[in-house]
């Protein structure tokens, strides 16, 4: 009986290891998209921030870069 609880114990070991090598995995994992998710958000901001300028520049007369050329 005390071979089955020793070997029992050996596995919930293991199970355990293989769990917190997992679990340091997907926390890699998070912050790798934490940080690709707050490079995004940067960028679009500065999308953001470029059409309204461009926007607002063509509101003031200036000739917006997407209008048709003159041959349509």
């Amino acid at each position: 009986m005390a071979i089955d609880v020793s070997s029992q114990l050996v596995e919930v070991q293991t199970q355990l290891a293989f769990q917190e090598d997992m679990l340091n995995a997907l926390n890699e994992r998070v912050v790798a998209q934490d940080l690709e998710i707050r490079n995004l958000r940067r960028t679009l901001e500065l999308l953001h921030e470029q059409m309204k300028q461009k926007n607002a520049s063509a509101e003031d007369g200036q000739v917006h870069e997407m209008e048709r050329p003159p041959h349509y």
